[in-house]
């Protein structure tokens, strides 16, 4: 089953379109998001990276094909045909090349093309289902054969610039963590210094008090 369907600008990683519903059911969806951003990036920078391929992350696969200078991706269960998710790929190609082709290199801001969610709500419904006769069918087209596309591991492809980008979260992290440490140990000097001179600062308040009690009265 198709879990989440990102379109994007390859010349420079800009989101174009995104399934506005998925990933709900999807634990860590926000991460799996990330993982595409990232690699969304990495073919901008121009990797020669093959136009068509599968990428294995956890349980799930990314399916990616390039046409156009656009990248159409999508993440589906291990389990699901490959056959089908990237007929499912080309159906989003072609509709998104004949709605906005002349407006693709003019885009300036992410998600320019956001309206384009029903069009992917209303095809994801229709390869949900691969008992369907439709979709039967489609694995059972012969001329359209996807044995040749290269199947990748996540870290394979993203490589150092993801460890990059966790080191880079870890520091931050870790400077965010000090920083409350620092704090904390503060605050817990401050206390330490109040309860050694709060009981000397009592008894000097009570001597002060008899002092001037026996001068106001005596």
């Amino acid at each position: 089953m198709v879990k989440l369907t990102m379109i994007a600008r390859i010349t420079d990683g800009l989101p174009l379109a995104e399934g506005l519903d998925d990933g709900r059911d999807v634990p860590d969806a926000e991460f799996y998001k990330q993982q595409v951003k990232s690699l969304f990036k990495k073919l901008s920078m121009g990797q020669n990276e093959p136009s068509r391929m599968s990428i294995e992350t956890g349980p799930y696969m990314f399916h990616y094909i390039i046409e156009g200078r656009v990248c159409y991706l999508s993440m589906c269960d291990r389990a699901y045909p490959k056959k089908l998710v990237f007929q499912y790929l080309e159906d989003l190609k072609n509709e998104f090349e004949n709605a906005y082709g002349n407006q693709i290199e003019t885009a300036a801001r992410p998600y320019a093309f956001i309206k384009f969610d029903t069009f992917i709500q209303k095809t994801k419904k229709l390869y949900q289902d691969t008992r369907s006769q439709r979709n039967i069918a489609k694995l059972n087209d012969e001329l359209y054969e996807v044995h040749q596309i290269m199947a990748r591991n996540v870290q394979e492809v993203l490589g150092v610039g993801e460890k990059l980008d966790q080191v880079s979260e870890m520091s931050s992290r870790l400077t965010s963590e000090s920083r409350i440490y620092a704090m904390k140990a503060k605050d817990l000097n401050n206390q330490a210094l109040i309860r050694k001179w709060a009981p000397v600062a009592v008894v000097l308040g009570v001597v002060f008090l008899l002092f001037w009690i026996r001068g106001k009265f005596w």
